[in-house]
């Protein structure tokens, strides 16, 4: 069953665990421009970066659409946006901001909106992409990536081999909440809230890692605190040490080797004379 609302949290989130997700940001930013590219943003335009992190991928974005184009990236986390902020430019802005609640922007202020795994942490996705179309102007455009839960992260799965093996599964198989949503529950989403063009494609990223403390490291940092949260600290200790054991089956010469699965979707918004 998938967890409610108030499993996650804004509230564990460091000044620490933003800097380390941004030192390790080059994760995100890579698939980010799977994103990107066939959204087919052009100089000029103005683009909304919704879930936006540091801001690694909307200044990658600001220096597509140029200096007569913006983009404006928003996140819940204020410590992220603090170091966004250090990218900030004449054409890229950032503020805290939630995708459930857009009334900052004006109808039909973007040509396109993105969510680079993001959509997985919202809880009300109706609420979110009801927002995103009235943002949107007529015919724009909608990008998002997202965790598929009929295919987890190969780190999930030894994850929750890890609990299982510290005796501690019980109620809590997962390591941390994650709404993602299947290729069926995107198409009726999007097609309930007036996208049309829907299309999607399950893309497998490969990671690798160092060890189980920087595979951890990003972890903990990507879920801005809740990870592990379920569990007392001497539980979490002993959930670390069988996960340490149970990703060495995966090193390589490169180090740790461990695929993700993300699903991406793309939708416009009907042009105005439909």
């Amino acid at each position: 069953m998938p967890r409610t609302a108030g499993d996650i949290s804004l509230e564990h989130d460091t000044p620490e665990l933003a800097r380390s997700y941004d030192d390790a940001g080059l994760v995100q930013f890579r698939h980010g421009k799977f994103l990107i590219g066939p959204l087919a943003i052009k100089s000029g335009e103005h683009v909304l970066d919704i879930g936006t992190g540091t801001g690694r991928l909307a200044e990658f974005v600001a220096g597509l659409v140029g200096p007569n184009g913006r983009v404006i990236g928003i996140d819940p986390l204020a410590g992220r946006i603090e170091i966004a902020r250090l990218r900030q430019g004449d054409n890229l802005q950032f503020a805290t901001g939630r995708a459930e609640d857009l009334a900052r922007f004006d109808d039909a202020q973007f040509d396109a909106v993105y969510l680079n795994s993001v959509f997985h942490w919202i809880s009300d996705k109706d609420r979110a992409l009801q927002e995103v179309r009235r943002v949107l102007k007529p015919g724009g455009r909608l990008g998002l990536n997202v965790q598929d839960p009929s295919h987890p992260h190969q780190s999930r799965v030894l994850l929750r081999r890890a609990i299982a093996e510290a005796g501690l599964a019980g109620n809590r198989q997962d390591s941390n909440p994650v709404l993602g949503s299947t290729d069926d529950e995107l198409k009726s989403l999007f097609a309930a809230h007036g996208f049309t063009g829907y299309r999607s494609e399950l893309r497998a990223l490969i990671d690798i890692h160092d060890d189980a403390a920087s595979l951890l490291q990003w972890s903990e940092a990507s879920a801005f605190g809740n990870f592990l949260e379920a569990f007392t600290p001497s539980e979490r200790e002993q959930v670390r040490r069988a996960f340490a054991r149970l990703v060495e089956e995966k090193r390589t010469p490169e180090g740790l080797k461990l695929e993700r699965y993300l699903r991406f979707a793309f939708a416009q918004k009907a042009p105005s004379h439909q």
